[in-house]
């Protein structure tokens, strides 16, 4: 509509001069140069559209259930980003990884955090992504923070290592989910499988009431540490981190080398000592459809003001590291603020 605006102005200015040319042998500079300054007036207006259209009207951003660790940041983030971009950004409650990335390759949403194994599994068309094949349309903004895999569970249980799970009844965690994918594997190198428990599929919100009211015995959740739904547990009953042992860390990392060692320190959830485990990483993953104007904004935004995020995660927020086991494509804004940062 723009371009055809500017053609028939043009194609008048033009008209015009052939006429006053007949009319006459002196030459019209003046109309001449009237229609090269209305041919450039409307390129430099054309640009300004062009530019305008860099930054999306809204943007969603997917986190987990109510009752984790993404669903806090998310919000804190959506707040921040908003007010550095003006545009309308919103975070909202979802199943987690698996789900978000579905999401984003379907258009649902234009950010998510996502666990960085599950990206990895994404875009290479692995465990819950086989069916569907690899997913191609995402790219990474950057790692936050370590995501620890705790199996929680109470001191009435009776469980205190991984040996007493046979039979039990365990939740791990919401379908497709991130922590779904973390405890098959982590049953894997204790010698078990799903089918030598009673698995049940539960969010963390779910699994803390579940247990609270005696009707699982243990439940999967990888999320930063503290918790809000271990810490509702932990309010009513006396909480109890199953630890991975050492060894069973080393097995587990060399077959699956996107996790790390870890602990859940003392002192969270009332624990009087340090717990060993591991973890993945939390990542914010964007749709590959977001301009590089807007993605370099939200980092930049995001990385520089964590000292406005309350939650006790965000001081693991670093920009030095954000790029650390991504696993798959780094967003080219995003890649831009990083190698400025890191004078790349």
């Amino acid at each position: 509509m723009l371009k055809k605006k500017f053609g028939m102005i043009t194609s008048l200015a033009v008209a015009g001069s052939v006429l006053l040319a007949g009319c006459g042998d002196e030459e019209t500079p003046l109309e001449e140069g009237a229609e090269e300054e209305v041919v450039e007036e409307g390129a430099e207006e054309e640009v300004v559209e062009e530019e305008a259209a860099e930054f999306p009207e809204f943007v969603s951003i997917l986190t987990g259930g109510t009752t984790g660790t993404y669903y806090p940041l998310g919000g804190a983030m959506a707040a921040i980003i908003e007010e550095a971009t003006g545009v309308n950004v919103t975070a909202e409650s979802s199943q987690a990884s698996a789900a978000n990335v579905a999401a984003l390759a379907d258009g649902d949403a234009e950010m998510a955090f996502v666990q960085t194994d599950i990206a990895y599994y994404a875009s290479e068309g692995l465990m819950m992504f086989e069916e569907t094949g690899a997913v191609e349309d995402i790219a990474a903004m950057g790692v936050l923070y370590p995501e620890t895999i705790q199996l929680v569970t109470t001191a009435d249980s009776g469980i205190t290592s991984f040996d007493d799970l046979e039979g039990k009844s365990i939740s791990i965690g919401a379908p497709g989910s991130g922590t779904a994918a973390n405890a098959e594997q982590l049953l894997e190198v204790h010698g078990l499988t799903l089918d030598d428990i009673e698995a049940q599929n539960l969010d963390f919100g779910e699994s803390q009431e579940s247990l609270q009211a005696g009707q699982i015995d243990a439940a999967f959740i990888t999320s930063g540490t503290p918790t809000g739904a271990v810490e509702s547990l932990n309010a009513v009953a006396d909480v109890v981190i199953v630890p991975v042992e050492a060894d069973m860390a080393e097995a587990l990392i060399e077959q699956y080398p996107y996790y790390a060692n870890d602990v859940v320190p003392a002192g969270t959830y009332g624990l009087t000592e340090e717990v060993p485990t591991v973890s993945v990483m939390a990542m914010m993953v964007v749709s590959e459809e977001l301009s590089a104007d807007f993605v370099y904004e939200a980092t930049k935004a995001i990385y520089e003001n964590t000292d406005e995020i309350t939650h006790a995660k965000a001081a693991l927020i670093n920009a030095e590291t954000a790029l650390d086991g991504v696993g798959i494509d780094v967003h080219p804004g995003a890649q831009l603020y990083f190698d400025e940062v890191l004078g790349e």
